[in-house]
């Protein structure tokens, strides 16, 4: 990820929330301001609290389609964030993207976590792949792991 691909992660996020906004009356506006101050606020929370986090953007045949940033530990990586655009989702390639990372992190013995939020479709994906819920006790997110078998 580069400072140019800013512009297409305020987008991706404002598609992650366009479902959550679309019954509040506010004008197009409106709603496109707040987005932008919000992405600009994870944007920076994720730059503070997880410095050195390697940000990538997804591509298909060379556009992007999604976002995907990950933060080593000692003894796991974090999913910081993890979305693709609308018309990415639903065909297998988050899946594809979380088990090509657990192909490349299982030998090494590290978990794999990600805080997902409680009504947050993607939890039956997790579920699916093995994730399980380490702490559910974290406000409107969860804290979900995967372990390598042993």
């Amino acid at each position: 990820m580069e400072d140019e691909d800013l512009v297409f992660t305020a987008a991706l996020y404002a598609s992650t929330r366009a479902e959550e906004l679309a019954p509040i009356p506010w004008p197009a506006e409106t709603k496109q301001a707040f987005l932008l101050q919000q992405h600009a606020a994870q944007h920076a929370h994720y730059q503070q609290h997880y410095r050195g986090m390697d940000a990538m953007i997804v591509e298909r045949g060379g556009a992007a389609i999604g976002r995907l940033y990950l933060y080593e530990m000692p003894t796991e990586i974090r999913i910081v964030d993890i979305s693709l655009t609308p018309q990415a989702r639903g065909q297998g390639i988050g899946a594809a993207l979380l088990r090509d990372l657990f192909a490349e992190i299982a030998p090494r013995g590290k978990n794999v976590t990600i805080h997902v939020e409680k009504n947050n479709p993607a939890r039956t994906l997790y579920a699916r792949l093995g994730f399980t819920i380490l702490d559910d006790d974290r406000g409107a997110y969860d804290l979900w792991q995967w372990r390598p078998a042993a």
